[in-house]
């Protein structure tokens, strides 16, 4: 039992200052919102729903980062599960709602759209936004956190700690919007890989966190193992069930467009 104690007596008491969260955020607001104002002149209107869930992303992600919950977890596993879900799930998902790939095509001039149009069809990019690629980034990566001594390290170092969160943003977000496809992309992979894709994907999610219930990372109290980890089962679930969801209504829309009339005609 001492030794569950022994990560939280010495973990890195590391804070990212909240102003410069707050003001990097707030210029991500503002120039997103100038952006889809700008475009909406010239171009269809830029739902208010997608500024809606670009706002979300961000608060979600800024209370990964600063505030209470984000400074507990360097102690209590409990509140770094809830940073997991905000910084890689929920603000991930509801920043890809937000499409800001395609904001950006919008309003970048030709030139600089065709530059980074360019980057979207390289071969990197066509290997790591596979969803089968995207889903071993994302949930291999929380494996090897979570099963190996990484997670007692990344709270003996800045730098790892800053790597680590960087990661799980980045890797939750590709996976995604590799899932929901519904950014301007040269390689659109089809929506049953995508279903199947996500559906593995929540699975080993899951396991992982019936793991870490019976077999907490080093460092980590049983008692906060249980009540992270079910919260880690849960939240996940609640965000891949949005994703579903999401999905559904592009097989709907898919098969409106494809019937006469817009018509829905029984599967065969």
């Amino acid at each position: 039992m001492i030794m569950h104690h022994v990560h939280n007596a010495h973990s890195l008491d590391y804070h990212i200052p909240g102003t410069l969260v707050l003001v990097i955020g707030a210029a991500l607001l503002v120039a997103y919102i100038a952006a889809a104002r700008a475009t909406g002149r010239h171009l269809k209107r830029w739902p208010v729903l997608r500024s809606i869930c670009w706002a979300l992303g961000l608060a979600s992600l800024a209370a990964s980062l600063i505030g209470p919950v984000a400074k507990e977890a360097h102690h209590q596993f409990t509140a770094h599960m809830t940073v997991h879900l905000l910084l890689g799930m929920i603000g991930p998902l509801f920043i890809a709602f937000s499409r800001p790939v395609t904001l950006l095509l919008r309003t970048l001039r030709t030139s600089s759209a065709r530059r980074l149009t360019r980057l979207l069809k390289s071969r990197y990019v066509q290997i790591i936004s596979h969803p089968v690629m995207a889903a071993l980034l994302n949930i291999g990566g929380l494996w090897v956190l979570y099963t190996t001594d990484l997670y007692a390290a990344m709270h003996e170092s800045r730098f790892l700690y800053t790597l680590i969160h960087i990661h799980v943003f980045l890797a939750g977000y590709l996976f995604t919007a590799s899932i929901l496809a519904n950014e301007p992309a040269p390689h659109r992979y089809r929506l049953p890989l995508r279903v199947i894709v996500l559906i593995l994907a929540a699975a080993a999610h899951n396991i992982l966190s019936k793991h870490l219930y019976a077999h907490p990372p080093v460092g980590v109290p049983l008692a906060q193992a249980e009540t992270g980890s079910m919260l880690m089962y849960y939240g996940g679930d609640a965000v891949d069930i949005m994703m579903m969801i999401a999905l559904g209504y592009q097989w709907f829309r898919s098969v409106s467009r494809e019937s006469p009339g817009g018509n829905l005609k029984p599967a065969a």
